[in-house]
């Protein structure tokens, strides 16, 4: 879908987005990542990244897929939804990017995809990153650092108490 109707549904408008992605943008630079989410045009389906990478994995390679599909899509506003985008991607791991566009041509794991999907749905998860505190306690997505610290406070009252 377009990054504007992403927007639009994800956080609920402009600027909201724009005041987590300048947050994100400035924890980011402090740790070497140089986000760019003004290159990003489009949100695509991740189905296909997430099918690279479990393919990654008979090779050793998912971790470093991993890394690339982010640095890809965040920091160069690659649109990751893109077979060909994809398998260069995997060549710039050291994969075969024929080998990854034929995998990725094919049927293979969308099924295990999904599933893995529906799983991280009915545990509530609904975005990334997501952090589960005291085994009880879940925030997903992309949040300010205020809203973080008050669940980890609600965590910490409940150990405490």
């Amino acid at each position: 879908m377009s990054r504007s109707d992403y927007v639009m549904r994800k956080f609920g408008g402009e600027e909201r987005a724009r005041r987590l992605y300048a947050s994100i943008t400035e924890i980011g630079r402090g740790e070497g990542v140089m986000f760019r989410f003004d290159l990003v045009r489009r949100t695509p389906s991740s189905v296909d990244a997430h099918r690279l990478v479990r393919w990654a994995a008979a090779f050793g390679r998912a971790d470093e897929v991993v890394e690339a599909v982010f640095a890809a899509h965040f920091m160069d506003g690659r649109d990751i939804g893109d077979i060909t985008v994809l398998a260069a991607i995997a060549a710039s791991c050291g994969l075969r990017p024929m080998a990854a566009r034929g995998f990725l041509a094919s049927t293979a794991d969308v099924d295990v995809v999904h599933a893995d999907n529906l799983r991280a749905h009915r545990l509530g998860i609904n975005g990334v990153p997501c952090f589960v505190v005291s085994g009880c306690h879940a925030i997903a997505g992309a949040q300010e650092p205020e809203v973080i610290e008050r669940l980890l406070d609600v965590a910490a009252a409940e150990i405490l108490s």
